[in-house]
């Protein structure tokens, strides 16, 4: 028996940073969309332990790979017997989309559907939380509120403001590492945002406002990153509604008034920066 599953991935409509905790993480609160885009996912039953294949040379399909680490993980919680994973990545590496954490959340999705769902929700939640702070999101499939550092997850309904909206995703051609954008908070506390910004963001989106969008991690990743600012203001100087950084980077997205203007907005992107990176519109 096999399975395939359509691993999708995400945009942080906020991430205020509130404070560094003492086990080193970060505390914060965030709002994150779901984004019909996909890497994909094939997993089967049988072999000796975990079999990784990836169609991305550039991924470790050893241990330190997200998906290995979230299959050996279920099999020793599980003690079942072997499996068979490929995954077809489709999405850019280090981009601040979630696409890894992603990865890893659907494969324990599907491993717990094809060995007949022997952990409960709250086990894989557990599990999720150790292999990053994003995972446990996309154990669900609807808008959320994160709060902790990111791996308490509040399900929401679709949000009213986005409704029709089209939007388009911008990866400019290299990656950002995501501890070295959280270590570079300590050297700017102006960059840590006050709590409660969630809250007031929820209210506007449920309203059908388009207000409160923000990214603190903006702040170290554009100083060293020039470009990045530049494009952000590119693309609200030519019709985005709003345009912002998603998660750690390097990805910007723009929020349209529907997929035309966004895909319109693709193209002159591209007719002004040029063919290089990764780019793709869809309908909210």
């Amino acid at each position: 028996m096999s399975l395939v599953l359509q691993s999708y991935c995400k945009v942080n409509l906020l991430l205020n940073i509130l404070r560094r905790r003492e086990d080193g993480f970060h505390e914060l609160e965030s709002i994150i969309q779901p984004v019909p885009l996909y890497d994909e996912l094939r997993i089967e039953r049988g072999g000796d332990g975990i079999e990784l294949t990836c169609s991305d040379s550039r991924l470790s399909v050893g241990e330190d790979n997200l998906v290995h680490r979230a299959a050996s993980l279920f099999l020793k919680k599980t003690e079942a017997d072997g499996v068979r994973i490929h995954l077809q990545k489709n999405l850019p590496l280090a981009a601040g989309l979630g696409a890894g954490s992603s990865n890893a959340a659907f494969t324990l999705r599907g491993l717990n559907e094809l060995f007949d769902k022997p952990l409960n929700s709250d086990e894989l939640q557990n599990i999720a939380a150790n292999l990053g702070s994003d995972a446990p999101f996309f154990l669900q499939d609807n808008p959320a509120l994160a709060t902790g550092r990111g791996e308490q997850i509040k399900p929401l309904e679709p949000f009213p403001a986005l409704q029709g909206r089209g939007l388009l995703l911008i990866h400019p051609g290299f990656g950002v590492s995501t501890p070295w954008a959280y270590q570079s908070l300590a050297t700017m506390p102006e960059a840590y945002g006050r709590a409660g910004q969630a809250d007031s963001m929820l209210q506007s989106l449920k309203s059908g406002e388009l207000a409160g969008f923000e990214n603190s991690i903006e702040t170290p990743v554009f100083r060293k990153h020039a470009v990045l600012p530049i494009l952000k203001n590119f693309l609200t100087e030519n019709g985005a509604l709003v345009a912002l950084m998603s998660g750690s980077g390097s990805t910007m997205f723009a929020i349209t008034n529907d997929r035309p203007a966004a895909e319109s907005l693709r193209a002159k992107y591209h007719e002004h920066f040029g063919q290089a990176g990764w780019s793709a519109t869809v309908a909210l």
